[in-house]
């Protein structure tokens, strides 16, 4: 089978597009015949060896996957051969095949395409976690989204009005904060012409954002946390323009909490809790409340280009290889 390798550490352009065995499940694995692959900002890093793992070389990225059981492993029951199902795996999702944990393989309802299938676990999941689980976000409250117009702030912006925030959602051009409009947004702050930290205050009328969900990192963070309101919950996601260095007078004097969100590994520690989140986020796609939206979809061959986008900063939503 085909599958984009990282064979030595570094920017997409060292990736090779290789021929390799065919995986086979083991106990309690499946076999999914990949349909479609989303990328996530993890991907990029991944590939440089910058993210909080490191797999062995040679190895494909890619989590989010959507397609076809194509085997099952001893002891897996939920699922069958030739059910269409998404799923998350640690990485090999640029790749023809993948082999997920059973437990992190859902039977894809029908209303569900394979393209936003695989947008679907990692985005709403790390949000709907964060939301729900570490802010214990209340309706009435005010949550601030910084790059909202991304997969997971995206989906963010759309959980938060569902659960009845006044959401204003922070990105880097008008084009995206137009979308994060489309998806639910109350208000909107350009963060490259205006003051995040004085725009937040101008809207909640000086009281601050009760949740800040970050997915950003670097400048924004301090800007943001001064900008928090009394007893608010921070959200630490990710930190793709650098990890911040916070002056811890902030959350002294401001009596809230910075809170560490890591979806995968609560996936993993708590399954249960996890399986009953993915349930109530099918729910709400079955009902037309969330839907990803899909910037653009590129082939197995032009994985590399789908990473250069992402890194480059040029994606609103999600985007999707089609093996």
């Amino acid at each position: 089978m085909k599958a984009m390798l990282c064979k030595e550490l570094g920017l997409p352009s060292k990736m090779v597009l290789s021929e390799i065995p065919m995986p086979v499940p083991k106990k309690k694995e499946v076999l999914i015949r990949v349909k479609a692959c989303s990328v996530n900002f993890p991907d990029t890093l991944i590939i440089q060896g910058l993210y909080q793992f490191k797999p062995q070389l040679p190895f494909s990225p890619g989590s989010d996957v959507a397609g076809i059981v194509e085997a099952i492993g001893e002891g897996v029951k939920h699922v069958k051969v030739g059910d269409k199902v998404f799923g998350l795996v640690a990485f090999g999702g640029f790749a023809e095949a993948v082999v997920v944990p059973s437990n992190s393989v859902f039977p894809m309802p029908p209303m569900m395409d394979y393209k936003v299938a695989a947008s679907f676990m990692m985005a709403y999941g790390t949000s709907y976690h964060a939301l729900k689980d570490r802010a214990k976000l209340k309706s009435g409250e005010t949550l601030l989204v910084l790059g909202a117009s991304g997969g997971v702030g995206l989906a963010a912006v759309e959980l938060g009005k569902l659960m009845g925030a006044t959401v204003i959602a922070a990105a880097s051009t008008d084009e995206k904060l137009a979308l994060c409009q489309q998806y639910g947004a109350d208000f909107t702050i350009n963060y490259t012409t205006e003051n995040l930290k004085n725009r937040i205050k101008e809207i909640t009328n000086g009281d601050g954002a009760d949740v800040v969900y970050d997915p950003v990192g670097g400048d924004y963070t301090e800007a943001a946390l001064r900008a928090t309101a009394w007893e608010g919950r921070f959200l630490v996601v990710g930190f793709p323009a650098g990890i911040a260095s916070i002056p811890m007078n902030l959350p002294l004097l401001k009596g809230c909490q910075i809170v560490g969100v890591f979806w995968g590994s609560f996936a993993m520690r708590d399954p249960k809790a996890n399986m009953a989140n993915t349930m109530e986020l099918i729910q709400f796609y079955a009902k037309g409340q969330i839907k990803p939206h899909i910037d653009k979809v590129y082939t197995l061959e032009n994985s590399q280009q789908a990473l250069v986008d992402m890194m480059d900063r040029k994606v609103m939503g999600k985007i999707v290889i089609e093996p």
